[in-house]
C-alpha cells in the first residue's frame, strides 16, 4: 500500500504542558485507523495537526512535520488540503440552519471556482452519496430536524461528495445511541477510503478499525493491531483501571473489560443480599 501521510517528530507544547510529544507514524492508502486514549490525551489536537487546520502548523509552539504524499502539508493551499481531506468534526453549529441539500453542496466547494454553478453531474454526485448512506429521501429536509445518527450520515455523505482520499472523523459516535453507533461505524468501514478517526469506546474502535493508535498525555504509547494495542497491562497503566482482554464470540474482535479492584467483592455481597 502506498503511503499517504507521514508524521515525523510532531510536538506541540504550550507553557507547562506538552499537548503532543514526538509523534511518529505513517498512514497508508485504504487503512481505517482509530485514535484512542483518555480525555486530554491529545486525540483531537493530533487531528487538527494532520489537516493543518487554521494553519496551525505555522505556530511557534509546534515542531516536526506532517507530509502528504511526500510533500509538507504546509505547502498545500487550503483548497488543496480540502481536496485531499474530508472532515467530520464534533461541532457542527454553523450548518444546523441549513437543509440537507445545502449541507451536501458544501462538499462540492473544494472543486469549484468562486462563481461556478451546480450542474447535473454535481446533482448526480449528491444523489449518489445520499443513496450510499440511505438518506435519499432526506434531500430537502432540514438538517437540524434529523436524528443524531442521520446527521452523522449526512456529514459522511458530504465527505463522499467532496471526493477526498482521506476521511477524518472526530468522535463520530459521540452522543449516539448503540444502534446508530454501529450503523455509522459500519458505514465508514465500507467506504473503501482511508479513514482516521478518534473513538472513545475501545470496543467499537477494535471492531471497526484495522489499526489503533493509543495516546496518553500527548505521547503515542502504542501503534498496532487492536489485539496489540488493547493489551491489558498497557491499558491499565493508561486508564488507571485493571482490565482483561477477550475475543467476542460473535464478531471475533478483540474486546476489553475494565473493572474496579473490589468489583468481585461487591458482586459477592450483592449476591448474598439477594439470597437473604
Amino acid at each position: 500500500m502506498s503511503t499517504l501521510l507521514n508524521i515525523s517528530g510532531l510536538s506541540w507544547r504550550v507553557p507547562n504542558k506538552a499537548i503532543l510529544h514526538n509523534i511518529n507514524f505513517n498512514v497508508s492508502k485504504g487503512e481505517v485507523i482509530g485514535i484512542i486514549g483518555p480525555n486530554g490525551a491529545g486525540k483531537t489536537s493530533l487531528l487538527r495537526c494532520l489537516t493543518n487546520q487554521a494553519n496551525i502548523l505555522a505556530s511557534k509552539n509546534i515542531s516536526g512535520s506532517v507530509q502528504l504524499k511526500n510533500r509538507p502539508i504546509t505547502q498545500y493551499s487550503a483548497k488543496a488540503v480540502a481536496q485531499h481531506f474530508a472532515l467530520v468534526m464534533q461541532k457542527n453549529d454553523t450548518i444546523f440552519a441549513l437543509s440537507v441539500q445545502d449541507v451536501m453542496k458544501m462538499g462540492l466547494l473544494p472543486h469549484k471556482t468562486l462563481f461556478s454553478l451546480d450542474n447535473d453531474h454535481d446533482k448526480a454526485q449528491i444523489a449518489l452519496a445520499l443513496s450510499k448512506v440511505g438518506l435519499s429521501h432526506a434531500l430537502n429536509s432540514h438538517f437540524n430536524l434529523l436524528s443524531g445518527g442521520e446527521q452523522q450520515r449526512v456529514l459522511i455523505a458530504r465527505a463522499l461528495v467532496q471526493a477526498s482520499q482521506i476521511l477524518i472523523l472526530d468522535e463520530p459516535t459521540n452522543h449516539l445511541d448503540v444502534y446508530y453507533q454501529h450503523q455509522v461505524l459500519q458505514l465508514v468501514n465500507k467506504l473503501n477510503i482511508t479513514v482516521i478517526m478518534t473513538v472513545h469506546d475501545l470496543n467499537l474502535a477494535s471492531l471497526y478499525c484495522q489499526r489503533l493508535l493509543l495516546l496518553n498525555q500527548g505521547e503515542l504509547i502504542c501503534d498496532g493491531s487492536p489485539k496489540e494495542v488493547l493489551a491489558p497491562k498497557q491499558l491499565s497503566q493508561v486508564f488507571g483501571l485493571p482490565c482483561q482482554q477477550s475475543v467476542d464470540a460473535i464478531t471475533g474482535a478483540t474486546q476489553v473489560s475494565f473493572y474496579l479492584k473490589d468489583t468481585n467483592i461487591r458482586a459477592s455481597h450483592f449476591a448474598e443480599s439477594l439470597s437473604e
